[in-house]
């Protein structure tokens, strides 16, 4: 088991009964294994510890669900609308059955369901290659979401398209950047072999992970998948 996993993944759950002590836990555990990272959850830790669990509540909703600044669905964060985005969650759910993981209400690409999977799956080649090809680029462009100039177009297009702005709190609505940074951290240190020429997502792989991302498919190509907000209505 790879307690950094598990204890990362309840950081991205929604926040119900519980979440302040497993935040908690979670930063004590990186304060002793990835220090680095701890220091990267101290402001959200602080941030929970402060707050409600109302508004605990509502920053999370701002930053994934409502006007979403990102979202937690990896398959959707790397490819979009494209098919392979339909690919990624057949094999994600492949993954996730080996294992017996419940992903309860949400998709198997998740972010919290993906980092389940990583703390509890033993196949060393294909999280090395999982680490490096899926992980790394996903983080990397969940944070690219919230640098300023793309926060300050997004509430540009929103402000245009709805006469109420739901996401105003300013000061707090970038809260869970801290989190995905600390997870940066960790995939960083655990996944630094840099096997690859290429870190970013190219088809030439071979495997679980390669099937993936080559486009080598028979009837599915096709696939669609709705978008998250979609899917949760």
């Amino acid at each position: 088991m790879r307690n950094q996993y598990k204890h990362i993944a309840e950081l991205f759950r929604y926040p119900m009964s519980g979440y302040k002590q497993r935040v908690e836990e979670c930063h004590s555990y990186l304060m002793t294994a990835y220090p680095e990272a701890a220091e990267k959850l101290e402001p959200f830790v602080k941030y929970i510890k402060s707050h409600s669990d109302f508004e605990i509540e509502e920053i999370f909703g701002k930053t994934f669900h409502i006007q979403a600044i990102c979202y937690l669905d990896i398959g959707y964060v790397l490819f979009a609308e494209d098919y392979k985005r339909g690919e990624f969650l057949v094999q994600m759910k492949k993954e996730q059955e080996k294992l017996n993981n419940d992903c309860g209400e949400e998709l198997a690409d998740n972010l919290p369901n993906v980092l389940t999977m990583m703390a509890q799956n033993q196949d060393e080649e294909f999280l090395v290659e999982f680490g490096e090809r899926i992980m790394k680029p996903a983080i990397k462009k969940m944070l690219q979401e919230f640098e300023e100039s793309r926060m300050a177009l997004k509430d540009k297009v929103r402000r245009k398209k709805q006469k109420v702005v739901i996401m105003e709190d300013v000061e707090n609505k970038n809260i869970y950047q801290n989190a995905i940074e600390a997870l940066q951290v960790v995939v960083n240190a655990d996944y630094n072999e840099n096997r690859f020429d290429d870190p970013e997502i190219v088809p030439t792989l071979g495997g679980t992970v390669g099937t993936v991302l080559s486009g080598n498919c028979d009837t599915s190509c096709s696939t669609t998948i709705p978008k998250p907000e979609e899917i949760r209505q």
